[in-house]
């Protein structure tokens, strides 16, 4: 039976009927919706008050998730089974971060072993690098390691990095981490120009060592370092460390077996950062920050696991993406940090909710008659706020928001910079929630605003509308544990809503095409006679540049 001809989903339809005359300024006046719309769980605290819902609303989703299984479904995913079904494999990202302590037997092999072996070799590489064990070609320790990967194999890292730069390990740790990951060759080209060959190593992240965005990046790379240094298998051995699931590739590449970490196919690449994956996160904030953010993240998987329905956060925040896009039909979502070390954060759930929940096809193989995924973009707050909010407060389009923020920083006042400094995060606690409310309430906020004269064109325009739904999600403060929570926070909501959808969250089938086109295409670009394989667009495109070449 199709979803939305479930018992559940018509109960849904019909409450939505019901509802939908209401406006949030309606709603929001009740004194027990804060409470009864608000979850905490250890460093995270949600509220879901700002949401066209009711109590009843939420009921009605815990019966639809109840309907389809959903209990079943979190279970089979923490005990590996094949989740993954059109790749035939489990989708085990949550053992990554399961403690040693713990067991999980899949194919009659201790998983948990398995990673933590994989983590200790990670912990040896970090280990020689950070200590300046680690020499390059010419004998001179290794100061810079650039991560080469697309995807999952560069935002995790790239955004963890960033976000906790002040945990980083220097003086002590003379490693800079840097990134590169677009296949125009840009990023390495400006790397290059002023990294020391004798001092950089390139880590090169591939799932399947076939990334021809990553491994066209490393070629450049190795190209580079041998302008310095002639010796091919020197360079491959000194300067290059391969992470991947095939470690054949690894060595027909020329990455020394001792230089290559595993990580495993049942790894998805936008859940990989846990992994292996993260090595420059170990570089960056230390083996022990790594572990920290692994610990927060295992502690939201148990949450997932183990707490009912109706206080179980990533299940409602899921829910009401559910309720969001099926029901009020609001096409986008908004990701909104008032944070700036979060400024990656808008990208990396662009991939992991767009990438994982963008399926118009069940995992039946029957095409869906439901909307999925909402399209996600975002911005840090603050300079969203001079951007996009024009369009959030007065467009003809509904988007929901989630604005996201730590409660402390800077609460060290003892001298007038760090009061300052607080003063600042304290400005933008303010702006966050005056946001959400202004979104929710619109020109209702502002008293002189209550009798608006609609003749008035002037008044017109600086009319806004409101009932513009929005969740709040705060954290104590940002740390790399916190950071673990709030990441796997967002991964279990796409795994919740895939499961409503009847979708697969853990394959990628669609960005497979292009890459297989490319191919084709660059061929035929490197003929030197002008081509008429594909269509007239496409040919007249290749020539028009073959010509001007």
């Amino acid at each position: 039976m199709k979803i939305n001809e479930s018992t559940s989903w018509k109960k849904l339809e019909q409450h939505y009927t019901d509802l939908k005359e209401k406006e949030l300024k309606d709603l929001i006046n009740d004194e027990k919706r804060f409470n009864a719309l608000s979850l905490q769980f250890d460093q995270l605290f949600c509220d879901f008050s700002k949401q066209k819902v009711t109590e009843d609303t939420v009921q009605l989703l815990l019966e639809l998730a109840k309907e389809v299984r959903l209990p079943d479904s979190i279970s089979a995913l923490m005990q590996g089974e094949v989740v993954n079904t059109t790749e035939n494999r489990a989708a085990l990202h949550t053992a990554l971060r399961m403690p040693q302590s713990a067991s999980l037997i899949v194919n009659s092999e201790d998983i948990v072993c398995e990673v933590h072996n994989s983590l200790n070799s990670m912990a040896d590489l970090v280990h020689k690098l950070t200590n300046g064990v680690w020499r390059g070609f010419n004998g001179k320790a290794i100061t810079d390691v650039v991560n080469l990967g697309v995807g999952g194999s560069d935002l995790g890292p790239m955004l963890i990095c960033d976000a906790l730069d002040e945990f980083a390990t220097m003086p002590n740790n003379p490693i800079n981490v840097h990134f590169a990951s677009t296949m125009d060759g840009s990023q390495v080209h400006d790397l290059v120009e002023f990294l020391n060959p004798e001092t950089t190593l390139f880590v090169v992240v591939s799932k399947s060592f076939s990334t021809i965005d990553t491994l066209s990046n490393a070629a450049t790379a190795k190209a580079w370092l041998m302008q310095a240094c002639k010796d091919e298998g020197l360079i491959s051995k000194l300067h290059f460390i391969g992470i991947s699931a095939n470690p054949k590739k690894m060595s027909e590449w020329g990455i020394a077996l001792e230089h290559q970490l595993k990580f495993w196919d049942w790894v998805g690449g936008r859940f990989s950062l846990w992994s292996t994956v993260g090595l420059t996160i170990a570089l960056k904030i230390g083996m022990e920050g790594f572990r920290q953010m692994l610990a927060g993240a295992h502690s939201l998987d148990e949450h997932f696991r183990t707490s009912p329905l109706k206080n179980n956060i990533p299940v409602l925040l899921g829910l009401i993406g559910v309720w969001n896009t099926n029901f009020m039909r609001i096409p986008a979502h908004a990701i909104l940090p008032y944070d700036a070390r979060l400024k990656y954060f808008p990208s990396y759930l662009t991939q992991l909710e767009m990438e994982s929940n963008g399926k118009s096809v069940s995992v039946e193989g029957e095409m869906l008659d439901i909307e999925t995924c909402p399209v996600l973009w975002g911005e840090i707050g603050p300079n969203a706020q001079h951007a996009f909010y024009q369009l959030l407060h007065q467009g003809t389009r509904k988007v929901v928001c989630d604005f996201i923020a730590p409660i402390k920083r800077f609460e060290d006042q003892s001298s007038e910079l760090e009061k300052s400094l607080h003063d600042q995060h304290m400005l933008t606690l303010a702006n966050c929630f005056a946001q959400s409310r202004a979104l929710m309430l619109g020109s209702r906020t502002i008293d002189s605003s209550k009798n608006i004269d609609r003749s008035d064109i002037l008044s017109n325009h600086k009319y806004y509308p409101g009932n513009q739904p929005s969740t709040t999600i705060l954290f104590n403060r940002l740390t790399p544990y916190s950071l673990g929570q709030l990441i796997a926070l967002y991964e279990h909501k796409v795994f919740v809503m895939a499961h409503i959808w009847g979708t697969n969250p853990f394959d990628q089938w669609g960005v497979e095409l292009g890459k297989i086109m490319a191919v084709d295409t660059l061929t035929e670009m490197q003929k030197n006679e002008y081509t008429n394989k594909f269509d007239v667009s496409t040919n007249k495109l290749i020539n028009f540049v073959k010509s001007n070449c």
